[in-house]
């Protein structure tokens, strides 16, 4: 931004200390506080010599305009440097992004004759979770807080929640929190995201029935939290319906939230009315929401919604090419998944990203063609610096595995630059039980059982297919002894069913 005006519409002369404080206030409460500048350089004609309170003004003016060096030079001039001087010039530099000037600062505060104040910490909390600071510093800075007995208000108080919550320090946001009488809305939010992140969706509940004044955003809080688990997606539509009782229009992010819930309760009848929703609104044109329809109809099974949502979108990015690209891949239209990645390569100004590539990948894993997929795994870094993650590695096993090429598969496996995980294992452990390969089956078995022995179940039972189809019995008896000690159990299959109560979910082999 320019820091020399364009323009000055006040005059006085000689300056005044009242002139010159009711003009620099006029320009700081205006829409062009850098038109005000002027008068910094007319003090300086004069060789008027300003009070402090004419300084701070300056500075404030400096500090509205975004000229933070300009806002600087006024500081260090200063006569006497004010914990009121030191609050603004470290709020200034917090508000541009700079933080470690900020903290700089903050150390000089902290050396100087002054103390820092609630307000000089709730700025340091809220650079400390705008940067990349260390995960201790809300830590040190309620320590001090303590310490030098400061009076802690609400604006402290959500700053401390916050920075805690932000370096995952649940348990010490909650201390925090329950020391406040009336839990603002704010800090609530904060709570029941940091309790949503870890899982602990009844101690959320808790805060959200302790929100006295609740909003909008505290909804969405609860409903984001809710959407990302199958177990309480349900309870995300239950809350999206109530805050519509309660006449709280939903935002984008609701929106996004909502579908996400429909997509993990693959209940596709709720997120075509969610959609009939957004046409109502100015959200509908929304680049991620229709990313996210999708996505969803999608997962559900409703590809042509997919298209139709597709087609009708006046823009796109990569989001929603990828999602459109996974979606084939998804409901068994691999070549027509790849023709439009094609189509992406030549049409869409930003290149594929890692999500992007793996659909690819996966697409021609299920059409089987091997040369499409090498061409698009080595293009990946070659072509548009994207480094392959052990997903596409993944990927590319599965697509030698399933064309036959287990020989291939385990060399391509053995040459990765990183040390294999479980997924690339599972992946050629799969394609040795479709192809019947005992041998190899047991190397990748025993491989992917050194990498991870009990959080992968289905590696058992995949081994232990593989060996009954080869009629070795003896070996699946001994397999499953096994797995009898290492506790080791299959998990029970569920899906949900729609019924006059709403959403219901049903185990494998239950009676509906």
């Amino acid at each position: 931004m320019r820091c020399q005006p364009t323009e000055f519409h006040y005059t006085f002369n000689p300056p005044t200390v009242f002139s010159l404080a009711s003009a620099l206030q006029h320009y700081i409460y205006s829409d062009h506080p850098s038109h005000g500048q002027k008068i910094h350089s007319h003090i300086l004609k004069t060789g008027f010599k300003p009070s402090i309170n004419i300084s701070i003004k300056l500075l404030i003016l400096y500090i509205k305009s975004s000229c933070l060096s300009y806002a600087r030079h006024v500081f260090d001039e200063l006569p006497r440097q004010t914990l009121t001087a030191y609050n603004y010039m470290i709020s200034g530099y917090i508000k541009d992004g700079l933080v470690e000037e900020s903290f700089d600062l903050v150390r000089k505060l902290c050396s100087s004759n002054e103390r820092p104040d609630g307000y000089t910490y709730s700025m340091i909390l809220k650079g400390s979770t705008s940067g990349n600071v260390a995960r201790s510093i809300g830590r040190e800075v309620h320590a001090q807080i303590l310490r030098f007995d400061v009076e802690v208000d609400d604006v402290l108080y959500t700053a401390l929640v916050d920075s805690y919550v932000k370096s995952e320090r649940v348990a010490c946001a909650r201390r925090v929190f329950d020391l406040m009488l009336e839990k603002n809305v704010v800090c609530s939010t904060s709570m029941i995201t940091g309790y949503m992140n870890h899982g602990r969706v009844e101690d959320a509940e808790d805060v959200f029935e302790k929100t006295v004044e609740k909003d909008v955003v505290v909804y969405n809080a609860m409903i984001e939290g809710y959407s990302k688990s199958i177990e309480t997606a349900k309870k995300a539509i239950e809350f999206y319906i109530d805050m519509q009782r309660l006449r709280f229009m939903p935002t984008i992010s609701t929106y996004a939230s909502i579908i996400g819930a429909c997509s993990v309760l693959s209940a596709f009848e709720i997120g075509q009315q969610v959609q009939a929703q957004l046409v109502k609104t100015e959200f509908l044109t929304d680049i991620k929401l229709a990313s996210a329809l999708i996505d969803m109809y999608s997962k559900c099974g409703q590809i042509d919604d997919a298209i139709c949502v597709f087609d009708h979108m006046p823009t796109k990015n990569v989001f929603s090419w990828t999602s459109m690209i996974d979606g084939y891949g998804k409901n068994g239209c691999p070549n027509e998944a790849l023709e439009l990645f094609d189509r992406m390569i030549m049409e869409c100004c930003t290149g594929p990203n890692y999500v992007t590539f793996l659909g690819a990948l996966s697409a021609c894993a299920h059409a089987g063609l091997v040369a499409k997929g090498r061409e698009i795994f080595q293009s990946m870094y070659r072509d548009y610096s994207v480094k392959p993650r052990m997903e596409h590695y993944a990927c590319m096993v599965d697509l030698l595995g399933r064309a036959g090429s287990l020989n291939q598969a385990l060399e391509f496996v053995m040459q990765m630059p990183e040390k294999p995980n479980s997924d690339v294992w599972a992946a050629l452990l799969s394609s040795c039980r479709l192809h019947g390969d005992v041998e190899l089956a047991n190397i990748a078995a025993n491989e992917l059982f050194k990498v991870n022995a009990k959080s992968r179940p289905g590696a058992y039972v995949a081994l232990s297919n593989t060996l009954a189809e080869a009629g070795r019995w003896d070996n699946v008896s001994q397999l499953r002894e096994v797995m009898k000690v290492r506790g080791i159990l299959k998990g029970t299959g569920f899906t949900w069913v729609g019924s006059d109560a709403g959403l219901e979910a049903f185990n494998a082999g239950q009676n509906l």
